[in-house]
């Protein structure tokens, strides 16, 4: 793609992305207190945990060496605070789960689900380290731990996570101070997020790798549980919401250094496919319609919207399979193609008596395929008839 067909690109992408963007998820967030010159409570406390996690994880290397080099080109773009004395490493915590944490010394551990994941992708592995070395760099830790500290002087009650438990006098304060901090630490995770993006950009990785890794994480991840006040992450829907206008800004950062996308560390950015949620109505026949809203980037060609039936046992085991494999083989399945090359696609199936589902099945997921059955995108399908 030449520059001036980037700038139009730019130009539509950014109308499109803050129409979709909205308000923010977060609603008002508590803020932390600044982090005092001489805090180091953050270092002394991951010089603590160093020799336990280092037991629990490997130096990075043999199949995950591609991991390292990339570790190593956003580290030369990365601006270390002067404050604080790090101690950059990468390695891998071999437990076959989908996460990666950083210690505030600069430790960063990627368990082995997600380096496989990963796999040979410099794209994906810039996506999943700058977040990670970001974290570091703006002392998350830190803030969090001066957050909650204010929030316990402050509301006279300890920090509950999860259920606030047996109601007692001051179980509402407990409960507002436990939804402030999880709200903050969610805005934490968007905030690392944006400053990978531009941290990518300005090492050669296209922040298209970000929304891409987002919607694998996401495909991957058990449908139908309820999102709680409490949760410290965001969630997927909510990171696209809330990194619209960053995307934009990190894809004009790249495209200002690396002209010829093919020629940057990370090559040409990936396909990415942005769903919304399914919608479900009765059309004037009596049969039921799906309507799938979608809009993709980078795409040459064709993807497939594959609607997937079971039951919700089966829905969480196959989306526990992806995306290695395509969605499992099963007469409960529709497929259509798209081009999917209007600023907002929306594909419909229609659900005729013809595709009525055995008994104890309905229709759960819904996946969009690459042409080598690769999964781009995944959303749930809102309860329908039989």
């Amino acid at each position: 793609m030449d520059r001036r067909s980037f700038r139009s690109t730019v130009a539509a992408l950014s109308v499109i992305l803050l129409v979709f963007s909205g308000l923010s998820a977060f609603g008002q967030v508590a803020e932390a207190p600044d982090i005092p010159v001489n805090f180091k409570l953050d270092l002394e406390t991951a010089a603590r945990l160093r020799t336990q996690l280092m037991a629990q994880s490997v130096a990075i290397g043999g199949r995950y060496d591609v991991g390292r080099l990339v570790f190593e080109r956003l580290l030369q773009q990365a601006a270390t605070p002067a404050s604080i004395k790090l101690t950059w490493q990468l390695r891998i915590v071999e437990d076959a789960q989908l996460n990666a944490y950083a210690s505030p010394d600069g430790s960063v551990y990627v368990e082995s689900g997600l380096a496989q994941l990963a796999g040979s992708s410099t794209g994906l592995w810039a996506a999943i380290l700058s977040h990670e070395i970001a974290h570091v760099v703006r002392r998350d830790w830190a803030r969090r731990y001066l957050l909650q500290e204010s929030l316990e002087r402050g509301g006279g009650a300890a920090i509950v996570l999860g259920d606030p438990g047996i109601p007692s006098s001051a179980w509402t304060d407990s409960r507002t101070a436990s939804e402030d901090l999880a709200r903050y630490c969610r805005r934490l995770e968007v905030e690392a997020d944006r400053d990978g993006m531009m941290l990518m950009a300005r090492a050669g990785y296209h922040p298209d790798f970000v929304p891409a890794l987002h919607h694998l994480l996401h495909a991957l991840d058990s449908a139908g549980a309820p999102r709680s006040l409490y949760a410290m992450h965001p969630c997927w829907e909510e990171r696209d919401q809330e990194l619209s206008r960053a995307y934009v800004a990190a894809s004009i950062e790249f495209a200002r250094r690396w002209p010829e996308w093919y020629a940057s560390p990370g090559g040409n950015p990936p396909v990415v496919v942005f769903t919304e949620q399914p919608k479900l109505r009765r059309a004037s026949s009596g049969e039921w319609e799906l309507q799938i809203p979608m809009r993709c980037q980078n795409l040459a060609g064709a993807v497939e919207v594959v609607l997937f039936a079971g039951s919700p046992h089966d829905a969480n085991q196959h989306s526990a399979r992806l995306p290695d494999t395509a969605p499992p083989e099963s007469d409960d399945k529709l497929r259509q193609l798209t081009g999917c090359t209007s600023p907002k696609t929306t594909i419909t199936f229609t659900l005729s008596p013809a595709e009525r589902l055995r008994p104890g099945k309905h229709w759960t997921d819904v996946y969009v395929l690459d042409a080598w059955g690769g999964v781009l995108a995944r959303a749930d399908v809102p309860g329908s008839s039989r």
